[in-house]
């Protein structure tokens, strides 16, 4: 029986992140793949024939130490610092556009308190931004490396000074409603403002101790780019670090043994009935796949088992994608390069969520927009495009369950919001796709179609993500470890946990 050092199951970004550290640091490493390709969902999948579009259709915030590491651009992936303008939609065409530090198409007042306000939270980005790509380590210091990275945090949050410093402390828990109507008045410039921190979660504007720190996080990245070409080189670069990946490849369940007198990770057994041995594993699924469905509860404690059950993990954002015969044209938008947001003023958001927290789609749905195929012309034939959307909000568990006449409901709703803004891309759409968090986690073993596999909310954020005993990477069961976006700092195409378990793995 072939033996390795580590196997990673699922080969995400994230699993292919680690796979290629551990490699380049000699492991004889095997990543393992249920679906016929890697990248879960940053991998292309054809929605129609001639088109493609992944489920997470932007790369905004990848760190460049991951890319410098492991030689990126050498394999392909074509690297921006500077982001897609953001566009809040006005149906009237009076939209509000932030590029290069600037808004345009609001009032004198808010223009001018725009670029303060981003400095400011640049600052605290800047401040948290080291602290991404490093193990935090358990609250309880147990030695001298620990007490020096929460030092550390600590010097960085001082050297902000008194006056920022404070502010950081308020703003950390703050509702991000509460933050942009103390900072602005138009209400789409709030809205876009506050999106970033919202986007992928079970929050609203109103929703308390959560949206500042997603914000930050989306903030301090260095990189933008494309999925496509993310997933592609970071394939490439762990192939040819010396890992293998095999596709179409099912992990049934992690086998679990008795070693030196305590159980243990020590391989895998695939859904063929072959098994693999290993001296560890590496999981990029989520804790709750991870732990009940893989390694199985009669192997933990009772206690543990238990936070891992209530991390919230239900999703709330469906993906629509669209084939269009053209290029849509949006009242008033000169060109549609930039990411496009339709959200007319914070309570649209509100009451978005407020009808999917009670098992309900949203009637208004709020969504973010992108033309994929501007940037990538391989995602559609020659002179068509795609239209991928994030629409929120749609529950995983929603009243009476999903059918196709909900799914239909859904979809139909969601293109009459963008009819409104682009009033003839109907006539344009050639096919129309609409994956709901449950369809999320029946295609891609997500646990309740949640693109951060669990809540990135401050209870379940740095050494409480995914739950203590398991924040480190390493868990409660010898040998197997966590690689995935329900681990620090998070989810988003970021590749920062693969980075860290890594690390953490090699130290």
């Amino acid at each position: 029986m072939e033996h390795y050092d580590s196997i990673i199951i699922g080969a995400g970004h994230n699993g292919l992140v680690c796979a290629a550290y551990l490699a380049r640091a000699g492991q004889k490493v095997l990543v393992l793949e249920t679906a016929d390709k890697p990248g879960g969902l940053a991998a292309s999948r054809e929605f129609h024939a001639g088109f493609k579009a992944p489920v997470a259709h932007s790369v905004n915030h990848f760190p460049k130490k991951i890319v410098t590491d492991l030689g990126l651009e050498s394999h392909g992936f074509g690297t921006s610092s500077e982001s897609l303008p953001t566009i809040g939609l006005s149906e009237e065409g009076h939209h509000v556009v932030l590029q290069g530090g600037a808004v345009t198409g609001v009032e004198a007042g808010d223009a001018a308190a725009y670029p303060d306000f981003m400095k400011q939270m640049q600052r605290f980005a800047d401040a948290l931004k080291p602290f991404w790509l490093k193990t935090i380590p358990r609250a309880a210091i147990t030695n001298l490396a620990d007490m020096m990275t929460f030092g550390r945090i600590g010097l960085k949050l001082r050297m902000l000074g008194k006056e920022d410093m404070r502010e950081f402390m308020r703003i950390t828990a703050l509702p991000a409603r509460d933050l942009m109507d103390e900072n602005f008045d138009h209400p789409i410039l709030k809205s876009v403002l506050c999106w970033d921190g919202l986007i992928g979660s079970k929050m609203a504007p109103r929703s308390p101790n959560h949206a500042v720190l997603p914000l930050l996080y989306r903030m301090s990245g260095d990189y933008c780019g494309d999925p496509g070409s993310l997933i592609e080189a970071l394939h490439a670069a762990a192939s040819a670090s010396g890992a293998k990946i095999r596709t179409a490849t099912a992990v049934e369940r992690i086998l679990v043994r008795t070693k030196d007198g305590v159980l243990a990770a020590q391989g895998v057994e695939l859904a063929n009935g072959e098994k693999i041995e290993a001296d560890r594993v590496v999981s990029s699924a989520d804790p709750q796949t991870t732990f009940f469905s893989l390694a199985g509860v009669e192997s933990l404690e009772i206690e543990f088992t238990n936070r891992i059950r209530r991390l919230r993990c239900d999703g709330y954002v469906a993906k629509l994608h669209l084939a269009l015969n053209g290029l849509p044209e949006f009242t008033g938008l000169d060109q549609v390069g930039g990411r496009m947001i339709i959200a007319p003023h914070m309570d649209a958001i509100e009451f978005a969520y407020d009808e999917a927290k009670y098992g309900e789609c949203s009637n208004e749905p709020v969504m973010e927009i992108v033309i994929p195929s501007l940037r990538d012309s391989s995602l559609a034939p020659q002179g068509q495009h795609v239209l991928s959307a994030h629409v929120m909000y749609a529950p995983r568990r929603l009243k009476g369950g999903w059918d196709d006449s909900k799914r239909e409901s859904f979809r139909e709703r969601a293109i009459d919001a963008i009819a409104r803004y682009a009033p003839g891309i109907r006539g344009q759409i050639i096919h129309s796709e609409l994956l709901t968090p449950k369809d999320l986690e029946s295609d891609f073993g997500v646990t309740g179609g949640h693109w951060h596999h669990t809540e990135f909310a401050l209870d379940q954020a740095l050494m409480m993500r995914p739950t203590y005993q398991a924040a480190q990477y390493s868990t409660p069961l010898p040998g197997l470890y966590l690689c995935g976006a329900g681990c620090h700092p998070g989810g988003d195409l970021n590749g920062s946990p693969g980075h860290n378990a890594a690390h953490e793995i090699l130290r």
